[in-house]
């Protein structure tokens, strides 16, 4: 078994919705059948009993190894703890050569998981040691180290759940959600609209109380020093006992409390300095550790907290009271989990020589023994929910501190007594106020209920049922996918809409341009989806990019369907018939929006067909308004787009909205029937996303045929009383709507220019010239540098084996290079002459006949 590719499909993609990692791989004949390989099956149960039965019950089909890597894989991450649960694995038209499929939660896990399920399997073919708990062990690592901490985890889980897309920004916590101009960012639990001048005062603890004394919130009395000695002064000064901590720590480092004499002092004092250089010493307040969480302008959730401690038995020494405390399963070793393991170091031991004990101590049974004297959950502390019991004008107090520092999402850390009663009367005071709280004490407290912290958040972030979603059109097809996308780019941008757009001539953001080349992949529309000037995204859909990676969005608004062609791509990554071409493509159509439209061509069955794949509402378009498709579906009351009398009719029901074709320049009255379908499938797409009827007419009446609106696509040039029109059509499919277009149009002579794809099937290739030498005088191939791996001359030859019935061409010429077979096209036409230029490098070429047409 030989694993030869493996792909990260990060979105939805051909085989489900979810995240998976794709493979190809190749088995041995005699691993078609694991059945006859003796022993196998037990040896690997006895390396992985958990893994899944390898088909279901009552069939005894022939198992091959692929299928046990399969199982293996999904039920390795399965073991770990991972929420996957979807696998595959399909043959191809190679013997012995399949395609699998395996769900993963994250990516870098999914991958270990592929390559543990090959060791595990090798293993049992070779009857070697494997080594199970191990590979959960590394799976598990590997899967807290990537995946996003608790408190994330929350925000983005309270996101999913309301519909908001994500993304992480980077390995660690930053994540944004939503798209374009509705996105928002956070950072953990710190949101984007939080300045850097709040956390700055946030970390600075002195500038911190100074202003929250000045707005009478209650704080306790201390100040800066500059070194141990002058840390006794202000110890002194205050009176004891006192706190000594560092002026902008974190997470508890570093901090001693309830100190009383000058030498605990000292040693603290030398503590802190390990963490910062600047050091504060406060008024030592006793009572209970509360954390009080507000978000925005409300206090969400509270916590008391308590320092990490054991209880004696009587029997146990301290250090083996610890040991049994840390194998709570909820204990970790970082903040992934609810609790932390209890550090059992310096600061544990100074704690214990505090109250008379040492590490090898046995407490009297009940006798509780403190490991630290602060009651931060990430030195092993433990929170108490006690949302409920806070006062109104403890609550109010939180409030304030956060506002005042400048806080959206913000810890308030209160020493008390009790909450029950306003801080004033119990003698309590804020000793901190905390920029990206840690939320886990909130979400599973020790004791207590958890409290919806994330969806706190999510709602501050995304008010009155928003969701940080854009309209987003999604197009894909075989012929007039760039220039819908364009059109209807064309008509958002009439409503004022910052448009996103995206197709094979490159990134354009409010039109303008921000990356250039063959665009119509995942990554050129992730790039769409992200900038935040985007008000609306119209993204090309390419079958090689969903098959690389999946889509790029998790649902589209408008997914629209062009056609299905014969011969475009067949061969290639296994898509060797057009129905797994409609399959691959019908991939957007199944991620509509259950609100959303699917925009589907009537007159091509395989489009058509879609219709049943559809989670929203699908609207059709076809010239012919009785195509039986389209007559049922009118009859239905349901969304179609048709030409009547020379109008582009919108229906649905007892609405109808008409355009005439000869108000519509790209359609050139009518004349162009593939330029009709394209409007017609934009008009639809425009109509789902509720544009008005006036925009929509302005803006068609705006689109021509030129090199700026629709570069590449059917450009009109006129050159010596001659029509030369340049397009980037290459399949066969395209041929015949270009053949059909030019024939509508007066010439007394006609000849086309063309070159060939070298990565299409040797049949598509000279079905191309096929259909145009029926069409054309004269014929002038052309072959450029780039042949996609051809050699030189091959795909010269497939097209001059097109040509070999030819009923009209009479002339043949062959040109090296693109822009001599265009020149010597051109050079040859009169007045009256129609010349089809089919273009490769279509900005340089168009570039190369407009200066052309300009000299005259």
């Amino acid at each position: 078994m030989e694993v030869t590719r493996i792909r990260a499909l990060r979105g939805p993609n051909l085989w489900s919705h979810h995240t998976a990692i794709q493979s190809i791989v190749s088995c041995q004949p005699e691993e078609r059948d694991i059945g006859k390989i003796p022993g196998f099956e037990e040896r690997l149960r006895a390396r992985f009993p958990e893994i899944s039965p390898f088909q279901p019950t009552g069939h005894d089909d022939s198992i091959n190894m692929v299928h046990v890597l399969e199982l293996a894989a999904l039920g390795l991450q399965a073991q770990a703890g991972c929420p996957v649960t979807f696998s595959c694995c399909t043959p191809t038209v190679d013997a012995d050569v399949y395609q699998l499929v395996v769900e993963y939660s994250e990516e870098p896990v999914g991958r270990l998981a592929m390559d543990l399920a090959q060791a595990l399997c090798q293993s049992a073919l070779d009857d070697t040691p494997f080594d199970l708990a191990d590979a959960l062990t590394q799976l598990r690592d590997l899967d807290e180290d990537v995946r996003l901490g608790p408190s994330t985890g929350c925000i983005v889980d309270a996101a999913v759940a309301r519909g908001i897309p994500f993304s992480r920004m980077t390995e660690g916590s930053m994540v944004r959600f939503g798209w374009g101009s509705k996105q928002r960012r956070i950072q953990a639990a710190e949101i984007d609209a939080t300045s850097a001048i709040a956390e700055a005062i946030a970390q600075d603890k002195d500038l911190t109380k100074k202003l929250l004394a000045a707005a009478g919130v209650p704080v306790p009395a201390g100040r800066e020093v500059s070194d141990a000695e002058d840390a006794w002064v202000a110890a002194c000064e205050i009176g004891l006992p006192v706190v000594v901590k560092p002026k902008d720590g974190n997470q508890g480092k570093g901090v001693t409390v309830n100190i009383t004499t000058k030498e605990h002092l000292t040693k603290a004092f030398a503590i802190a300095s390990e963490f910062r250089d600047d050091i504060l010493v406060e008024r030592y307040m006793p009572g209970n550790d509360f954390r009080l969480l507000v978000v925005g302008d409300k206090l969400v959730a509270a916590a008391r907290r308590d320092p990490p401690k054991v209880v004696g038995d009587g029997v146990h020494t301290i250090t083996e009271l610890v040991h049994q405390v840390n194998q709570d399963p909820r204990r970790g070793s970082g903040h992934s989990t609810s609790l932390t393991k209890i550090r059992f170091d310096d600061i544990a031991h100074a704690c214990l020589a505090n109250q008379g004990f040492t590490a090898d101590a046995i407490p009297a049974k009940g006798q509780r023994v403190n490991l630290r004297n602060n009651a931060n959950l990430s030195t092993g502390g433990s929170a108490t929910d006690v949302t409920d019991d806070v006062h109104p004008e403890v609550a109010a107090r939180a409030v304030a501190a956060a506002h005042m520092v400048g806080l959206d999402i913000c810890g308030v850390d209160l020493v008390a007594d009790s909450i029950l009663r306003p801080i004033e009367e119990v003698g309590g005071g804020i000793v901190e106020v905390n920029a990206a709280p840690g939320l886990r004490m909130h979400l599973s407290p020790s004791f207590g209920k958890g409290r919806a912290v994330g969806e706190a958040i999510i709602s501050s972030l995304f008010k009155n049922g928003q969701n940080g979603r854009i309209p987003i059109v999604a197009v894909t097809g075989t012929n007039g996918k760039t220039t819908t996308v364009r059109l209807i780019s064309h008509l958002l941008a009439q409503k004022g809409l910052t448009v996103g757009m995206t197709n094979t001539d490159g990134v354009y953001v409010g039109g303008h341009t921000i990356d250039t080349g063959d665009c119509s992949g995942p990554k050129s529309a992730k790039s769409v989806l992200l900038h935040p000037d985007v008000d609306a995204a119209v993204l090309e859909t390419a079958r090689g990019g969903v098959l690389r990676e999946g889509l790029a969005f998790d649902r589209c608004d408008v997914a629209v369907v062009t056609n299905v062609g014969s011969g475009d791509h067949l061969g290639l990554n296994y898509i060797t018939t057009v129905q797994d071409l409609a399959v691959l493509k019908r991939v957007i159509v199944q991620n509509v929006s259950p609100t959303g439209v699917a925009v589907l061509n009537a007159t091509d069955p395989t489009v058509a067909a879609m219709a049943s794949k559809c989670r929203g509402s699908v609207t059709f378009f076809a010239v012919d308004k009785f195509h039986p498709i389209m007559a049922t579906h009118r009859a239905q009351g349901q969304a179609v787009v048709y030409v009547e009398n020379g109008h582009i009719v919108a229906s649905k029901g007892e609405f109808q909205q008409t355009i005439p074709l000869a108000a519509i320049p790209i359609t050139m009255g009518g004349l162009i029937p593939f330029q009709v379908e394209n409007v017609m499938a934009s008009v639809a797409a425009a109509w789902a996303l509720d544009l008005d009827w006036d925009t929509i007419r302005a803006g068609l009446a705006g689109f021509s045929n030129d090199t700026h609106n629709a570069q590449g696509r059917f450009n009109f040039f006129q050159y010596r009383g001659a029509t030369v029109i340049a397009d980037y059509g290459h399949n066969p499919d395209a041929m015949v709507a270009l053949v059909q277009a030019v024939q509508a149009m007066p010439a007394a002579r006609r000849s086309v220019v063309i070159s060939g794809a070298g990565d299409r099937r040797d049949q598509d290739i000279r079905q191309q010239t096929e259909i145009l030498g029926d069409a054309f005088d004269e014929v002038i191939l052309y072959e450029d540098q780039c042949q996609r791996g051809r050699q030189d001359g091959e795909v010269i030859a497939l097209l001059r084996q097109g040509l070999a019935h030819a009923q009209r061409t009479t002339q043949t010429s062959e040109i090296k290079g693109e822009f001599l077979a265009i020149d010597t096209a051109m050079d040859k036409l009169v007045a009256g002459d129609l010349c089809l230029i089919l273009v490769d490098q279509v900005e340089e070429a168009l570039a190369h006949i407009s200066a052309k047409v300009k000299k005259g």
